[in-house]
């Protein structure tokens, strides 16, 4: 749906210089639908949803991009990640007739509750659906993108504010009203750079200093995160402070990482096949 944007598109974003920690596993063992452990931090745990919308907001300003028309589904493609990393869902079986990761449906494993709002809803609408559906529905779901009134009510609603009142809730943002001549919008700038600047250097150094050049080997919520944020269209704004060598080499390989075929990686052993439907639903868009 979306792809990394030019250069010059840089100065969109606040320069974040400060350097962050290098601590990050290059790889977990086990299923990936096991995964219990989401923290971004030493601080604080962030979901996927959290710090897709934080990278994407501008610091001072407090809001995304107007330009950008792909965050919304991408956010939702963040919640179906998310359940799985968390254990919730996973895609039905492989069989003969239904190879491709597009045509397998999203299947309840658990409806335990995670604690969080936005997933306990949107996996209480997966639990509630029958016939299941594929992960490319549930994110047009879930988004409101759909042409049958009778599913409107799947639709995930105030998205990015509900997960804006999270980031100011934990200190990462704070509130504001801003007035733009006939409307005033809430706005919620970046309080805690430190946070950012700690999530941005992480990115930053899944590309560079820890680059690993194996999906199997990638942290899967590092790997999960580069999806969604390029989904998104916000994952230009991670490289706006590296120096121009380091940013032909992030954008190089965060392509090839992007350009790699979902059906074959997620076919690998260790694969988390969510992250891979995910990707291959937006590649389809």
């Amino acid at each position: 749906m979306s792809t990394l944007t030019h250069r010059n598109r840089r100065s969109e974003a606040a320069v974040l210089v400060k350097k962050g920690s290098n601590e990050e596993e290059s790889g977990r063992g086990g299923d990936a639908e096991e995964e219990e452990d989401f923290g971004d931090s030493k601080n604080l745990r962030l979901t996927l949803m959290e710090e897709v919308l934080l990278l994407g907001l501008k610091d001072k300003e407090g809001y995304t991009s107007f330009w950008n028309d792909c965050i919304s589904s991408g956010l939702r493609g963040c919640i179906l990640i998310e359940l799985a990393l968390r254990g919730r869902i996973h895609l039905e079986p492989l069989t003969m007739r239904k190879k491709k990761l597009g045509d397998r449906k999203v299947i309840l494993k658990s409806d335990a509750p995670t604690g969080d709002v936005l997933l306990d809803e949107a996996l209480k609408h997966i639990k509630a659906t029958e016939p299941a559906e594929t992960v490319q529905s549930w994110i047009e779901l879930l988004t409101g993108e759909t042409w049958n009134p009778l599913k409107l009510h799947y639709q995930l609603r105030n998205v990015r504010e509900r997960l804006a009142k999270n980031l100011v809730e934990k200190g990462i943002l704070t509130t504001e009203k801003q007035n733009f001549l006939l409307f005033d919008m809430t706005t919620h700038p970046v309080t805690n750079t430190t946070e950012k600047q700690r999530l941005v250097k992480r990115v930053q150094g899944s590309l560079l200093e820890r680059w690993v050049n194996d999906t199997q080997r990638m942290d899967r919520r590092m790997l999960a995160l580069i999806v969604l944020a390029n989904a998104s269209d916000v994952l230009e704004n991670v490289f706006t402070a590296l120096s121009d060598e380091q940013y032909e080499t992030a954008t190089a390989r965060s392509k090839a990482l992007l350009d790699s075929d979902p059906e074959v990686e997620g076919a690998k052993a260790r694969a988390c096949e969510m992250i891979w439907a995910v990707m291959a639903a937006f590649n389809k868009a």
